[in-house]
């Protein structure tokens, strides 16, 4: 079992930046590649980022340039820089971990990610 708990969400005005950060626990860390998924009221989670195994990044085409996703393997978290933000990245935030068949590949579907955390609301005013 891994208990993922995330951290640092809020209301923010758009424009301005924000940091989430995704506390593990559990079984080993390194083991898994890491993800943040995003759910807006009526729509269905979506793919926001996730870091590999081995520490590369991936990003949806729609944050692409305004966020960064980093782990810290030794400290067990892995983080997400949002900035620049706009009323349409308001959202519950979750962060994810899940297994992969290689050290430098990450899913996107949210089905293949085992473990989950509570979330944490993101809203950006315009």
């Amino acid at each position: 079992q891994v208990q993922l708990v995330e951290s640092g969400g809020g209301l923010v005005q758009a424009g301005t930046s924000l940091r989430l950060s995704c506390a593990a626990s559990g079984r080993t860390f390194s083991n898994y590649a890491m993800g943040w998924f995003r759910q807006a009221p009526g729509k269905e989670r979506e793919f926001v980022a996730a870091i590999s195994r081995s520490g590369a990044p991936y990003y949806a085409d729609s944050v692409k340039g305004r966020f960064t996703i980093s782990r810290d393997n030794a400290k067990n978290t892995h983080d997400l820089q949002m900035s620049s933000l706009n009323p349409e990245d308001t959202a519950v935030y979750y962060c994810a971990a899940g297994p992969t068949n290689y050290s430098y590949t990450v899913n996107r579907t949210p089905a293949k990610y085992s473990y989950w955390g509570q979330g944490t609301q993101v809203t950006v005013s315009s």
